[in-house]
């Protein structure tokens, strides 16, 4: 099975961030969980997630890489209802839609992960540590 992608502005889905924690603080989707990549733990991921196995799940990354790793486990897992986010936080950000910061309040923070990756955010202010 492989996993789609999907670009929506607003959704009911359960949001996971597949980025690392220090990533997620600068900024992230509104309402998103943080289940990181280089530790991804997928019994502690399963765990935040409801038992229905067709429930809708979107994963992002920055760019769309390390949340296809992630979807693939969970669809690996069982879920079936699972997306990657096209063009992950930075197409969102491109596209002029929110995300928040610790405190859940809008930002134009986003982290870039590095100088490479950071090209392809072209709004926001790029954050680098």
């Amino acid at each position: 099975m492989s996993v789609e992608t999907l670009a929506l502005p607003k959704t009911d889905a359960i949001l996971l961030d597949a980025r690392e924690e220090k990533e997620f603080k600068v900024s992230h989707l509104k309402n998103a969980i943080c289940v990181g990549y280089d530790n991804f733990k997928l019994k502690e991921t399963l765990a935040k997630l409801p038992e229905d196995k067709n429930t809708k799940i979107v994963v992002y990354c920055s760019l769309g890489i390390r949340s296809e790793t992630v979807a693939h486990k969970l669809i690996e897992a069982g879920y079936n209802n699972v997306y990657n986010l096209y063009g992950g936080i930075f197409e969102w950000k491109n596209n002029n839609y929110t995300v928040v910061d610790t405190l859940n309040k809008p930002t134009e923070k986003v982290h870039a992960f590095s100088k490479d990756w950071g090209k392809w955010l072209k709004k926001g202010k790029k954050i680098y540590d």
